[in-house]
């Protein structure tokens, strides 16, 4: 049997205006910043309006850890929240907008999949409604005044050795990773070493994600460390005066982004923070918004739970005084038996045993998100070549774990291969009690939060912290810091730093390489293993198979 590829079939949707999405949520005509006619940004003075009102249940989509099968968590988010319409409740779904680089590089698009997909597809996956391109502008505002500033007298005294500020730009390009700027002679500044990454690594892009409205986006900016001194005192974003202009490019930026999915259901997708040197979620402001609007919002985090989940857990929620109703954990029959053992090319096999080996990788990830004190349900995202064999050896461990897990075929059918696990949620997240709590206090040492995620989520032996380290953070405890969460940077792929470690391992440990503070975000990166915050493209990257069909239609993207 032959599928239509995600892009045909987003094409192939009959969409609806957004002012009747709008409509559904009670959202007026007016409130809309329509940005075409399947588009649109809402009002701040709505936002404003709604605050007061009673928030619905919040449901977090998570998953294992990534492989090169796929697992599906957006396709799985979106196929939720079109179930749970489907059966009758009132829905709205959360995810981030896509970067260019990953798109043109190796990874695809992030708008889910099969018949479970948000719509405008190509428009998501390319410009959108253009925060992005507000965000480089406004990190690129401030890198330009930090060198503009020391041309012109430096009266702030800055160390032009240790300007922590790196530019950024919206594609996967390695050879910005570090380069010398400011050469050319007296008119061009001082010479510096300085760097890029891609803009969803940028600290403009966490703060414009966690921030509360316009009045905090300029606080947290302001509080945004660029420098240092001889002396290693910090110089500050609003030190350079930056912080005003820099809210003036984000004003629009914002505000959430409203659009559907393939079966007409609301959704927001604002905001793209790395999940690794950043939280990995939507907007806060979407997110609060969309619960005072509908009853159940299905939203997700980056990556596998231990990254992606435990951000969202530990910094989001807490920051937000969020707490979650329910935690669905996404896995495949194909990804189990990847952690199993079983190369790619022959996971269309039946294995039953790799299945099996590769479940503990999903076990450790359900008692890690057990132990936030929340309801943990597995979702088996559907593959048709999936085996009843296989899926009854996943449905077999999740029980044995005391949990449960219900097979989803919302990318072949959409809702209607979701309405069992929507059931299911829905019911979860209305009768039982989440009894949610980070797993570490605000007032606990820095490095004690280190280890305490390294030994609970990676079921590590220790982090390896040095001497020079542990005293950063000390000294980051005595400015006033010391009540920060940690965000952890990592590898996606393995519990461990080892991208290749695959499964559940255990006698490992995680050797911290270096310390960052984003304290304008309000939180220390703790960058763990080969880390990168600017991606390359692949040998042969998506973007030599993107291009316009005779009529004008994008052909390549996915």
């Amino acid at each position: 049997m032959s599928y239509k590829s995600d892009i045909e079939i987003a094409r192939s949707a009959e969409k609806k205006p957004i002012q009747e999405v709008g409509a559904h949520l009670g959202i007026p005509a007016e409130h809309l910043l329509p940005y075409g006619h399947d588009k649109a940004k809402v009002s701040q003075e709505f936002i404003n309006g709604v605050k007061d009102k009673e928030n619905g249940k919040l449901i977090l989509v998570t998953a294992i850890n990534p492989t090169p099968a796929g697992e599906g968590k957006t396709t799985t988010t979106v196929g939720l929240g079109d179930g749970l319409n489907k059966i009758g409740k009132n829905a709205m779904i959360c995810i981030r907008e896509a970067s260019l680089g990953p798109n043109f590089g190796m990874k695809g698009g992030a708008a889910g999949g099969g018949h479970a997909q948000v719509i405008p597809m190509e428009d998501m996956n390319l410009h959108f409604t253009g925060d992005f391109h507000a965000i480089t502008s406004a990190h690129s505002l401030l890198s330009a005044m930090i060198d503009n500033h020391i041309y012109w007298g430096n009266d702030l005294g800055i160390d032009t050795r240790r300007v922590v500020w790196r530019r950024v730009v919206d594609m996967n390009d390695r050879a910005l990773r570090q380069i010398t700027a400011s050469l050319g002679g007296i008119s061009n500044g001082f010479p510096r070493e300085a760097g890029f990454d891609i803009t969803v690594a940028s600290e403009v892009m966490a703060i414009l994600c966690l921030a509360k409205d316009l009045n905090d986006l300029q606080t947290k900016l302001g509080n945004m460390i660029v420098a240092y001194r001889r002396d290693r005192s910090p110089v500050f974003c609003r030190d350079i005066k930056a912080d005003g202009a820099m809210t003036v490019l984000l004003k629009d930026a914002i505000k959430p982004n409203l659009v559907q999915t393939l079966e007409n259901n609301p959704a927001f997708v604002h905001g793209g923070p790395f999940a690794n040197i950043a939280h990995g979620c939507n907007s806060l402001i979407a997110t609060q918004t969309a619960l005072k609007l509908s009853d159940y919002v299905v939203t997700e985090a980056g990556f596998g739970a231990d990254l992606g989940a435990e951000k969202f857990l530990n910094i989001k929620c807490r920051k937000a005084g969020l707490s979650p109703a329910v935690i669905v954990l996404v896995a495949t029959i194909r990804a189990m038996k990847m952690n199993g053992g079983v190369a790619k090319e022959d996971l269309g096999q039946e294995n039953v045993s790799a299945v099996k080996s590769g479940c503990a990788n999903l076990g450790c990830h359900i008692e890690n998100l057990k132990s936030f004190g929340v309801p943990v349900i597995v979702a088996i995202n559907h593959f048709v070549k999936d085996t009843q064999n296989e899926i009854d050896a996943v449905m077999q461990f999740v029980t044995s774990q005391g949990s449960e897990a219900i097979v989803s075929k919302h990318w072949e059918f959409g809702s209607e291969g979701s309405v069992d696990l929507a059931k299911r949620v829905s019911e979860i997240a209305d009768s039982e009690v989440s009894d949610f709590a980070p797993i570490y206090p605000d007032e606990m040492p820095l490095a004690e939060k280190i280890q305490t995620i390294c030994k609970r989520i990676y079921r590590a032996d220790e982090a390896l912290i040095d001497k020079k380290i542990y005293d950063q953070l000390k000294q980051w405890e005595e400015q006033g810091y010391g009540d920060l969460p940690i965000c952890m940077a990592k590898t996606q792929y393995s519990f461990s730093t080892d991208p290749n470690l695959r499964g559940a391992p255990t006698g490992h440990t995680v050797p911290v390489r270096e310390v960052r503070i984003s304290a304008g975000a309000g939180f220390i990166v703790v960058v763990c293993g080969e880390i990168m915050t600017m991606p390359g493209l692949p040998r042969v990257p998506a973007a030599e198979s993107i291009y316009l069909n005779k009529f004008g239609e994008i052909e390549g993207l996915f």
